[in-house]
């Protein structure tokens, strides 16, 4: 299951991590948000001690989103040391979504 991060515990969650994180900003509104959401919980599985996968709702944390200058959803950002090193924007298969995990594992 995909974690649930918020303006709060972002830095805790994503930033101190000590695994590849990937984050994907959405929006309940957002339909290719929807697509993707189902992808990432599976990845979320499949990852599972291996890398942190998490979701966060820009429109419940305008301070992480703003942040990270997102403004098209969904956008998915892979963070490895606390720094962005991969961003992927729009709905995206889940071969693509995992080769970039492998990518910074």
């Amino acid at each position: 299951m995909a974690i649930n991060v918020t303006d709060a515990n972002f830095e805790e969650v994503v930033l101190k991590s000590d695994k590849p994180v990937l984050v994907d900003f959405w929006a309940e509104w957002c339909g290719p948000c929807r697509m993707v959401g189902p992808i990432v919980e599976e990845l979320a599985s499949e990852y599972d001690g291996k890398a942190v996968v998490t979701k966060i709702n820009v429109d419940e944390n305008p301070e992480v989103t703003a942040k990270y200058g997102i403004r098209n959803i969904p956008t998915i950002l892979f963070f490895k040391d606390g720094e962005v090193v991969d961003k992927t924007v729009g709905a995206l298969p889940k071969g693509k979504l995992a080769e970039k995990l492998d990518g910074i594992a």
